[in-house]
């Protein structure tokens, strides 16, 4: 049993059918508590300033992993930068293992990709097919963490993040998630009879779309200014929220790595059916998807604050300030 490093949603099911263990390197950089100290590592070993954090992040991160035995390389449905990472520790002996989603969502390219992927690590697509029913169990507890955000309104915006976000890898330990999930869900149904618990429908009720945050305490300071956030759009995806039993179809739904106007369609449609009020897009420094702004803008008919970040894991006075508007115009607004 190895593990296998991941740094964006790949079919997990296939690592788990080979007898490995994925990680989401992206969140043990984002959880570790020395963000700051992974970045500069990078840095120190040649990366420069003005390149994506969360690139340098882990990258620092996998250094400090003797034990990862391979890690996954997405070629199409990522970024250039992901590229440029993965041929820099294939350089330093780490093995890289390609993937491809394709661009138009194919599903015969897309089957080749997982079959070959599935292949590369000693499995087959079936046994990949039949970890996916052991995983969709999981999955659909989170699912019911999403339907509490923004149905009743029990859940806050950090606890819907971190259900959602984990689901890229199931923290290693799919049967431990679940367990976590379920003492979650214990509580959350403990505040339908708590009158002290804000419901979401008292509050500014907000989507957040966008690669999840460098800076999580986001969450909380909006629920101090008295806005939730009842939609998390990428992190939703994570879990692949769809009612399918066909793994390659379940990646074809899967909207994050194919194209901008695919991920509109999912956007409008949460929107719409979760009553937002607002729209946060977080984009990361020297990111290609910071360009994405253009065409959400131009797309989508809700208010939007658009949140760029760098390196601080910490949101500073200036971004607390715009949030802090920003919420008191939605309730303005709201009358």
């Amino acid at each position: 049993m190895a593990r296998i490093g991941i740094t964006t949603t790949v079919p997990v099911e296939v690592i788990y059918a080979a007898g490995h263990v994925p990680v989401d390197l992206n969140n043990v950089f984002v959880s570790s508590p020395a963000c700051g100290e992974l970045i500069e590592e990078a840095e120190l070993a040649g990366f420069p300033r003005s390149f994506c954090a969360w690139i340098k992040g882990i990258y620092g991160a996998v250094r400090r992993m003797p034990d990862l035995g391979a890690v996954v390389a997405v070629t199409q449905g990522d970024c250039s930068n992901t590229h440029a990472l993965m041929e820099t520790l294939q350089c330093e002996g780490m093995e890289v293992i390609p993937f491809a989603y394709p661009y138009e969502r194919d599903y015969d390219l897309l089957r080749a990709q997982v079959e070959g992927f599935a292949r590369r690590l000693g499995t087959t697509l079936e046994e990949a097919q039949a970890e996916m029913r052991r995983l969709d169990r999981v999955r659909r507890k989170a699912r019911r963490v999403d339907e509490l955000s923004w149905k009743e309104g029990l859940v806050r915006g950090l606890e819907n993040h971190l259900a959602l976000v984990s689901c890229s890898d199931f923290e290693g330990d799919p049967e431990g998630f679940a367990t976590k999930l379920d003492l979650l869900l214990e509580e959350v149904a403990k505040r339908r009879r708590d009158e002290g618990f804000r419901r979401a429908e008292d509050m500014v009720r907000l989507g957040y779309v966008g690669v999840p945050p460098m800076a999580p305490e986001l969450y909380e300071y909006l629920e101090s200014l008295g806005a939730r956030v009842v939609y998390n759009e990428t992190q939703r995806q994570f879990s692949l929220p769809f009612d399918t039993g066909d793994l390659v179809e379940k990646y074809r739904r899967y909207s994050y790595p194919y194209s901008i106007f695919y991920r509109l369609r999912d956007i409008r449609r949460e929107a719409a059916r979760r009553r937002l009020r607002g729209l946060i897009h977080y984009v990361q420094s020297f990111c290609f998807r910071q360009v994405e702004d253009i065409i959400l803008r131009r797309s989508l008919d809700l208010p939007m604050l658009t949140l760029e970040m760098d390196r601080s894991s910490r949101l500073d006075a200036r971004t607390r300030m715009r949030l802090e508007n920003f919420v008191s115009v939605l309730r303005k607004d709201r009358g």
